[in-house]
Parts: structure tokens; C-alpha cells; sequence
């Protein structure tokens, strides 16, 4: 397959006060956290949010690594449900020095453009600078970052932006072209 080029855009909040927060949505849509570390509830969101946007690298993750991650202090998985089912989820990971990372952020495909996006964003960049709350020895938050890429929703860079998050970095790589994983093999079109 062709190489494609990819934009990676980070961006970054410094202060509690730069979060904008969203509308919550109409309807019955509650954000809570998984406080148990379960490898396949964790697989199972990432596979499926990220299934149809090239999400790969934690694909071939064994039971093993993915409970490692999990069990790191600090590390939080947040999730959106609509009338009691998942519709998406933001995973919080501390760093050194008070910075945390919004390392996977995203919505299942028959739940975006709902209004529940921007709302979950919101909810997770406020978790993330009270995550020493929750953390006795974590140091407080100082900074929240994240990334997207051109391979990301189009509304993702947007939503982003509208919380609040600036942008301080942009790279371009040139990637092998995939198809999307999916949650399971054949769950889109090709």
C-alpha cells in the first residue's frame, strides 16, 4: 500500500481556567469512571471507538500489558454512557511533573454528532486537573495535553479547540496506508 502523509497537531491546556466547557447533551447521557481496571472493558472501548480512525497501536497488546497500563496510579478511564449504554470514553494518563495526558479520547460511531463529544471532553480535561484529588503522591496538575491527527473524526481538532485546548506543536509524517481495523474484522466498508 501507498505512504500517506499524516498531520499530528498537539495541544495543550495550562491552566484549570483555559477549559471551556461544553452544553451537556439532552437526553439521559452519564459520565462515569470505570474504577476497576478490566483489560477487556478497556480493549473493547478502544477497539471500538477507534475502529473506524486508524486507532492500531494497542491492537496487539496482550491481557498482561493492558492491566499493566491500567493498574499505573493515576491512570483513569471515564465513560460516557446513553440510556445505560457505552457511547464513548477519555482515558487520563499522569505524567512526570504534574502533566497529564488525555491519551485516548473518542465516541463509538452511532454516537457522534449527538452532543456527547463535546460534553465527555469537557468532563475528562476537569478530571484530569483534579487527578491529584483522586491520587494521593500525584503531583498536582499543572499542564493537560493531548494529540489528533489527520486520520481522527473531522470534527475532533474543532472540539478541542472550543474546550479551550491551544495548539503547540504540528508534524507531518508520511504513514503506510491501511484500511480501518475496525472493532472486528469486515465491521466497515472497505
Amino acid at each position: 500500500m501507498p505512504n500517506i502523509p499524516v498531520t499530528t497537531w498537539s495541544l495543550e491546556q495550562t491552566a484549570p481556567t483555559d477549559l471551556l466547557p461544553a452544553e451537556p447533551p439532552e437526553g439521559d447521557v452519564k459520565i462515569h469512571r470505570a474504577e476497576v481496571p478490566s483489560p477487556e472493558f478497556s480493549r473493547y472501548l478502544y477497539a471500538s471507538v477507534g475502529g473506524d480512525i486508524h486507532w492500531i497501536d494497542r491492537l496487539s497488546w496482550t491481557y498482561a500489558q493492558w492491566r499493566e497500563h491500567l493498574e499505573r496510579p493515576g491512570v483513569e478511564t471515564w465513560v460516557a454512557y446513553d440510556r445505560g449504554t457505552p457511547a464513548g470514553y477519555v482515558e487520563l494518563a499522569p505524567q512526570d511533573d504534574g502533566v497529564v495526558e488525555i491519551a485516548y479520547f473518542g465516541l463509538i460511531p452511532a454516537f457522534r454528532g449527538k452532543r456527547i463529544g463535546g460534553h465527555l471532553l469537557s468532563y475528562g480535561a476537569a478530571r484530569a486537573w483534579d487527578l491529584a484529588d483522586r491520587w494521593p503522591g500525584l503531583t498536582d496538575t499543572k499542564r493537560v495535553w493531548l494529540h489528533t491527527c489527520s486520520k481522527d473524526g473531522e470534527h475532533a481538532m474543532g472540539n478541542y479547540q472550543r474546550r479551550g485546548f491551544q495548539l503547540f506543536d504540528t508534524k507531518v509524517e508520511e504513514e503506510a496506508e491501511a484500511p480501518t481495523p475496525g472493532p472486528w474484522p469486515g465491521a466497515y466498508p472497505a
